[in-house]
């Protein structure tokens, strides 16, 4: 791989992804394997004037281990010190990078429960973090770089080295990366053409959204009074703009917590904890999920689903082009951060607060009552977008508006 492409990839997460400023904490969150490309941000972290660096390692091979092997109330409880660091960094401000390589397989046979446990007891104890994260009171984004097993699912047939530079390939053009090119400058353009889009919708005040297609989706989505729709880049609490996610294609707000009714059926597999789940079907009746079902690792997902109360709902709605960039690669990634942005997409779990008018600045218990999803301890993304999708706006005075026609922005 092109060290120049890489230190390009260096610089944009730095520099537009949590867009570091100077005198600014940077926390980096990666795998062991990812060391080469982390010793090129933490670079380019202390050239934009980083007032320090911070890296938090894991490895999913030592995880899968513990997760096999550790005694069982060990996954009930987290430790004081990680919620420490990272409330006291997180409360000065400092900027979050994630950088993911993650093998799709990494927890296959891994006790859901032992999965679920855990991710009760590091959510509640992590809260006033992720408080933090979802109201974009601090920057924090995510980019990828191939391993070989995540490569080789996404290129089977191929050796590891080929898989790992046709994923490498496949990664900077989606987060436009090319010799002789300026990333960082296609990155301002394209979060323009974003929020242009989200303007378009936030004028509709749309009351409810209506999905349709051939795979067998009925499902009427309410959206709160104030919602906001909002796409590319997002803002912190001190004025500074970020992008949480590289790729992006997406326009998101969140849906009534209440308000959603009938079936949805997924267009494409979900990677959950490390496990694969496929031909997910969900049923909603007022809000609630009521019935779950997957073809493949239906246990993985009625876990998570069963994580608190607040995960039987959805916190999220999402619109991407069926022909968008990542759709039309014709790659499954096999990882959220890329395939949800090559369809139209939910997230059942916490909702993003900053979806409301004001919303950043309520508390819990006031967003429930404007009608968001805003207490859960997961998030999870699955995919519902086909080249048929259809989708009608519904105005508060009853107007019917065409959103998506065959797959695409139909406004």
């Amino acid at each position: 791989m092109k060290d120049e492409l890489l230190r390009e990839y260096a610089r944009l997460a730095v520099r537009r992804g949590v867009n570091l400023q100077k005198g600014q904490k940077l926390v980096i969150r990666a795998g062991v394997d990812s060391a080469f490309f982390v010793r090129l941000l933490v670079g380019e972290a202390y050239a934009v004037g980083a007032r320090d660096v911070v890296v938090w390692w894991s490895d999913e091979r030592i995880a899968r281990e513990r997760y096999l092997h550790a005694d069982a109330d060990v996954f009930d409880a987290a430790y004081p010190w990680q919620v420490l660091a990272f409330d006291q960094l997180s409360e000065e401000g400092a900027a979050f990078l994630s950088v993911l390589s993650s093998d799709p397989a990494a927890f296959v046979g891994v006790d859901p429960d032992r999965i679920r446990r855990f991710s009760v007891a590091y959510g509640k104890a992590n809260e006033k973090f992720y408080a933090r994260m979802m109201a974009s009171r601090i920057p924090w984004s995510i980019v990828a770089i191939p391993c070989a097993p995540w490569a080789e699912k996404v290129f089977p047939g191929k050796t590891a080295d080929e898989a790992k530079e046709l994923l490498w390939d496949a990664i900077f053009r989606t987060v436009r990366i090319r010799e002789g090119g300026d990333a960082v400058a296609e990155w301002a353009a394209h979060c323009d053409r974003l929020t242009e889009q989200a303007g378009k919708l936030n004028g509709c005040a749309f009351a409810a959204l209506r999905y349709e297609n051939a795979l067998g989706t009925r499902l009427t989505v309410e959206l709160p009074e104030g919602h906001l729709w909002a796409g590319g880049s997002e803002t912190d609490a001190r004025g500074t703009t970020f992008i949480a996610n590289m790729p992006t294609e997406e326009i998101f707000t969140a849906p009534k917590r209440n308000g959603v009714n009938g079936v949805v059926y997924s267009s494409k597999p979900l990677v959950l904890n490390g496990n694969l789940v496929e031909g997910i079907r969900l049923t909603f009746s007022n809000g609630r999920i009521t019935d779950v079902h997957a073809d493949k690792g239906e246990e993985y997902l009625k876990a998570e689903i069963a994580l608190d109360e607040g995960a039987h709902y959805l916190g999220e709605v999402a619109l991407v082009p069926y022909h968008s960039p990542i759709s039309e690669s014709g790659i499954l990634f096999y990882d959220t951060l890329f395939d949800e942005n090559a369809s139209c997409h939910f997230a059942f779990g916490e909702a993003y607060p900053t979806c409301i008018e004001g919303g950043a600045d309520l508390s819990k218990e006031e967003l429930l009552a404007r009608g968001i999803n805003a207490e859960s301890n997961t998030h999870v993304d699955f995919m519902v977008g086909t080249a048929d999708l259809s989708i009608i706006g519904i105005t508060r005075d009853g107007k019917e508006i065409p959103v998506f026609r065959n797959g695409d922005f139909a406004i």
